[in-house]
């Protein structure tokens, strides 16, 4: 066992994220260099390394999401140390971080399911990460749905804003930012009615948030969206379980990869608008 004295603590720099790199493989996670990035600048996120004897043996990622909650994501531990304790100290430093918040939230792996109740995490929901090697969808024509610009992104965080339960307005930027190909709005009757952002991993395309007022309208998004992607690796974590939806997904060659459990701790649960939620921007990002 590794106790929490023998853990010493630091703030994760640029030079840390070759390290952060290789715990991702070893997990057999499809975070970028990119993504690390992100959770290293100051202003967007706090990554922490954890040293055990002067070696990283770990990482945790806190993400604050207004006042109305924050997020824990990354919680890595080297396979050398796995067992011994460490998850339970990555935990404990990052609730710490986020203890002004009257709510917690993550997602966690069946493997992490345990430690996370153990700290007093409660279920949500359960979604699940599906890949497609080679999604095929039909030309889509929808007069309804056009390309993304950063010009429409305002009314895009408006409706997030609702549906996500807080704000996130400079995530959905850099999501944009770094794939705009992959945004795109749908609206009716002059207002906004849903969206779909993407962003480049480092085996998979990854699809999401996808937000829509119904199913069709969230297969209508997606297929826009994979079009585009046509013959790359694609993976959608997918919350919803419409019969249209999963129906979709399972024609269009998902596959499930594997599952997770939307967890919180304090505040009250349903977050946001739950139903208008098809899949999740990552469990590293909420």
């Amino acid at each position: 066992m590794v106790l929490a004295t023998d853990i010493v603590f630091r703030p994760m720099l640029h030079t840390d994220i070759d390290v952060g790199l290789q715990l991702c493989r070893l997990a057999g996670w499809d975070q970028t260099r990119r993504d690390w990035e992100r959770f290293v600048a100051a202003d967007h996120g706090t990554a922490h390394v954890a040293l055990h004897e002067g070696r990283v043996v770990g990482t945790v990622a806190t993400i604050r999401f207004g006042r109305e909650f924050g997020w824990i994501g990354m919680v890595l531990v080297h396979p050398d140390v796995q067992g011994r304790g460490v998850g339970a100290v990555l935990l404990g430093h990052a609730t710490a971080e986020l203890a002004d918040l009257g709510s917690i939230r993550l997602d966690a792996t069946p493997a992490g399911h345990g430690l996370y109740q153990k700290h007093g995490f409660i279920d949500e929901y359960p979604l699940r990460r599906v890949e497609a090697v080679s999604a095929t969808v039909p030309a889509s024509n929808h007069s309804w749905i056009a390309p993304l610009t950063r010009e429409g992104l305002l009314d895009v965080i408006a409706l997030d804003r609702q549906v996500f339960g807080a704000p996130r307005a400079e995530l959905l930027e850099w999501m944009y930012d770094g794939a705009p190909g992959f945004g795109f709005v749908a609206r009716r009757d002059g207002e906004i009615a849903g969206y779909i952002l993407g962003r480049h991993g480092h085996e998979f395309e990854h699809l999401g948030p996808i937000i829509a007022s119904d199913a069709n309208l969230a297969i209508e998004l997606t297929t826009t969206c994979i079009a585009g992607v046509s013959g790359r690796p694609v993976v959608i974590d997918s919350t919803s379980e419409a019969e249209a939806w999963v129906r979709f997904l399972e024609q269009t060659g998902f596959r499930e990869q594997r599952p997770y459990i939307r967890m919180s701790r304090g505040g009250q649960a349903p977050f946001g608008l739950e139903r208008q939620q098809f899949a999740i921007l990552g469990p590293e990002f909420g």
